[in-house]
């Protein structure tokens, strides 16, 4: 059931101020003075400690703690190729989230380039301006192409969360499903329903966390991706079965886990039930999953299952994870964000979810209690605490693997993020009530 009507939610868009977000100036002008320092002739201090040494952009200005979410609306949700601005309500409402859960500045770049290398090129000459670049909705397979291209010529961070966000949240639950079922993960097989930048990004994240690659059976629209098919891509070879599943079904049997990224109603009840013990079954298709919790649940009472959807346990949600991936690889400035510093952030998440949950959690959601089980694998996105363990993470693993060029006191820092999180968000809350929401 919808909490709101269309009309609620075009009204939150467009009421009081249209769009979701403004930019506030954090320094005052309030006179001569004030106002001769922010512009003229009081910056030019700035600019030429800057021009003598380019790192000081981080010292003078809010470089280090700004995000560029560019997107050119070709992979827009569950809309598709929906043009950049119709796509840019999502890309603002990526700087919410952004701003909200873990206090980085962001705009929103919306592209009107189709072409690979000239988005590219754009993209790379904004690197004076921003502190790390946040890819969005950006179609495959141009998106693997664009991102490795970045990463290597860009000295800052580079991050396609449609691949990499659901890799890391989904990660996280696998980590600790397996430890809840006992099975060891060079054991485990999966099915993965769709092969877009989501599907072949988790793939290539399970192997790396150790699932064989030759145990991840993969579907796309046309069907099992095996060897003996000459319509593949790069991407999709790399998964490439020598054994072809006539079907998905097929596959199912004795499978440890299904991951799905495709659409609704794929799979029932007897696919799931063909399942080895313990499955894990993350159907993430929105708005309604692959199979819905309650026919899987039904068909496998011992499954540890997931959706995309927060009105049951185990919510598959990105913004568990990209917020607090940029907050600790701004606040080293790493150079980027290696897989070292994703792994990091899976299981910091999965150990998050051991933890006793704060009663401001529980209140959230209406319940009486989440403990690490079957039914809570994945922290709630809505804990705070989210920010201190994966932030830090990312930060510690961005100095040990030595992307990080500045270095920070962890325990110092741990503390410093709760404190920042609470002021900005009182902030925000004063601003929101200004307007009359």
């Amino acid at each position: 059931m919808s909490l709101f009507t269309n009309q609620e939610a075009l009204d939150y868009h467009s009421k009081v101020r249209p769009g979701k977000v403004e930019v506030v100036p954090v320094k005052p002008c309030r006179n001569q003075k004030d106002l001769s320092l922010a512009y003229s002739p009081g910056v030019a201090e700035a600019c030429k400690a800057i021009h003598a040494d380019k790192e000081l952009s981080y010292t003078y200005t809010g470089r280090g703690n700004l995000v560029a979410v560019v997107s050119n609306g070709t992979a827009v949700l569950g809309l598709g190729n929906i043009g950049p601005e119709a796509g840019k309500p999502v890309m603002e409402g990526k700087g919410v989230l952004f701003k909200v859960f873990a206090d980085v500045d962001c705009y929103d770049i919306n592209l009107d380039v189709s072409d690979p290398d000239k988005l590219c090129d754009i993209v790379k000459a904004l690197e004076p301006t921003f502190g790390g670049i946040n890819l969005e909705d950006i179609k495959a397979p141009e998106c693997f192409y664009i991102e490795e291209r970045l990463k290597k010529e860009m000295n800052i961070p580079v991050f396609h969360d449609d691949q990499h966000g659901t890799a890391i949240i989904s990660g996280a639950g696998l980590i600790n499903a397996l430890d809840i079922s006992g099975k060891k993960i060079e054991d485990v097989r999966v099915v993965i329903s769709g092969a877009g930048a989501a599907g072949i990004a988790c793939a290539r994240f399970y192997a790396l966390m150790g699932v064989p690659k030759d145990r991840i059976a993969m579907f796309d629209s046309r069907g099992h991706i095996h060897q003996g098919r000459t319509d593949l891509n790069s991407e999709k070879k790399e998964f490439a079965q020598k054994k072809a599943y006539a079907d998905i079904g097929e596959a199912f049997k004795g499978a440890d886990m299904f991951l799905g990224l495709s659409k609704a109603g794929l799979v029932s009840k007897d696919m799931v039930k063909s399942m080895g013990k313990n499955p894990v079954i993350f159907a993430c298709a929105n708005p309604m999953p692959e199979i819905t919790y309650p026919d899987a649940k039904e068909a496998r009472p011992d499954a540890i299952m997931g959706t995309g959807r927060s009105d049951y346990p185990n919510q598959i949600n990105n913004v568990s994870g990209f917020p607090f991936i940029f907050r600790g690889a701004l606040d080293v400035r790493a150079k980027g964000i290696n897989e070292d510093m994703k792994l990091a952030a899976a299981r910091a998440l999965a150990s998050l979810a051991k933890e006793p949950v704060p009663d401001y959690v529980l209140e959230a959601y209406g319940a009486k209690e989440f403990t690490y089980g079957v039914d809570y694998v994945i922290p709630k996105p809505l804990d705070l605490r989210l920010i201190e363990y994966v932030a830090g993470a990312v930060a510690e693993s961005a100095l040990a693997t030595g992307v990080a060029r500045q270095k920070v006191d962890m325990a110092g820092y741990r503390q410093s993020l709760k404190k920042r999180l609470e002021v900005s968000r009182t902030r925000m809350e004063n601003i929101v009530k200004a307007y009359g929401w």
